[in-house]
C-alpha cells in the first residue's frame, strides 16, 4: 500500500494539530473523517483509471538532471512532453496543485463535505510526494533485483519503528507558491533515493535469504515478510529517513491544508459543524481491465 494505510491515516491526523485556532476546531470535530478517508485515493485506483497517475512521478525516465530541469507548471510541461507521456509517467506534483486549487474554491463555497473530503485526498497526494520510490521508474526495486522494496520502506518500517517516531511538527504557514513548494518535496524525496537502494542491496549481501525473511501471522494468514533483524538494521542505516519524510509530510499537509484556507479568505468554519454528516464510504468495482504498477506486494516469492 502507497504508505501503507497506517501510514497515510497518521500523516493526515497529526497534520490536523499543525493549524491555527481558526481552523483546528473544524478539523478536529471531523478528525475521524480526515483519518480514516486518508486512504481513499488509494482505494479509487482499483477503479478509476486517471487514478494511479496522481500517486507519483517517475522523473529518471525524463533524463539525467530531469529532477532539475522539468518545466513545475503543467502547461509548460504539457507543452515540452505532451499530456500523454505525464500520464504515463506520474503527475503528482501538478495533481497536489490542482486539488490545492479545488480545496480554496470549497473553502470560498464553505462546502463542508468537499472541504473535508478534498482535504483528506489533498493529505494522501502530499505524503506520497515525499516517498523516495515515488519518484522513480524503479519503483519497488524491479530494476535492481530488489522486488519488494516498496511495502519494505513504506510500510513494513513505519509499522515496526513509528511508536518511536517524534511527530512534534509546530504550525503550519502559509505557502507562497504552492507548485513550487510540492517540487520542492519531489525533489528531496528524489535525493534520497539512491540511499534506500544502495543500502538495501548492501544490506542484502550480508544476509542470507532465511535471515532476510520471515513469517508472520496477519490475520489468519501466515505472511512472508522482512524479519525484523533485516528491518532493524536497514532502518538504522537509513538514519531516520522514514521519520524525517513522514515529518516532511505532516507539514506540508498542515501547509496546504492552511494555506488554502487563507487564500479562500479565512472563512469562519465554526457554523460548518454537524452531527449528521456521514463517512463517505469508497465502494470500489474493481475494474479487471487497469492496469496497476505492482509496487503494493510486499515480498517476491
Amino acid at each position: 500500500m502507497l504508505w501503507g494505510f497506517y501510514a497515510h491515516q497518521k500523516i493526515n491526523r497529526t497534520a490536523v494539530f499543525t493549524l491555527p485556532p481558526e481552523m483546528i476546531g473544524f478539523y478536529k470535530y471531523n478528525i475521524q473523517y480526515i483519518t480514516e478517508n486518508a486512504v481513499n485515493p488509494d482505494k479509487r485506483r482499483y477503479a478509476v483509471k486517471e487514478e494511479a497517475p496522481r500517486h507519483y512521478i517517475d522523473i529518471d525516465v525524463y533524463g539525467d538532471s530531469a529532477i532539475y530541469k522539468m518545466p513545475r507548471y503543467w502547461f509548460d510541461a504539457v507543452k515540452q512532453y505532451g499530456e500523454d507521456s505525464l500520464q504515463a509517467y506520474g503527475i503528482v506534483p501538478w495533481h497536489v496543485n490542482l486539488v490545492a486549487y479545488q480545496l480554496t474554491e470549497a473553502f470560498k463555497e464553505k462546502d463542508r463535505e468537499r472541504i473535508l473530503r478534498l482535504s483528506a485526498d489533498l493529505g494522501h497526494y502530499i505524503a506520497d510526494a515525499n516517498v523516495p520510490l515515488h519518484t522513480t521508474e524503479n519503483y519497488n526495486g524491479q530494476l535492481t533485483g530488489q522486488y519488494g522494496i516498496h511495502g519494505f520502506w513504506e510500510s513494513r518500517l513505519p509499522e515496526l519503528y513509528v511508536q518511536d517516531y517524534d511527530f512534534f511538527i509546530g504550525q503550519a504557514t502559509y505557502i507562497e507558491n504552492t507548485q513550487l513548494y510540492i517540487w520542492q518535496a519531489v525533489e528531496q524525496s528524489h535525493a534520497a533515493l539512491d540511499s534506500v537502494l544502495t543500502y538495501e542491496k548492501e544490506l542484502t549481501a550480508r544476509y542470507q535469504q532465511d535471515e532476510k525473511y520471515s513469517s508472520e501471522m496477519r490475520g489468519n494468514v501466515n505472511t512472508k515478510v522482512y524479519s525484523r533483524d533485516f528491518s532493524r538494521a536497514y532502518h538504522k542505516m537509513l538514519s531516520g529517513q522514514v521519520e524525517r519524510q513522514m515529518r516532511k509530510a505532516i507539514k506540508m499537509v498542515g501547509d496546504f491544508w492552511y494555506t488554502a484556507w487563507v487564500n479562500a479568505g479565512q472563512p469562519d468554519l465554526s457554523d460548518l459543524n454537524s452531527n449528521d454528516f456521514v463517512i463517505e464510504e469508497i465502494l470500489v468495482e474493481e475494474d479487471k481491465d487497469l492496469k496497476l504498477r505492482n509496487h503494493e506486494s510486499g515480498i517476491d516469492n
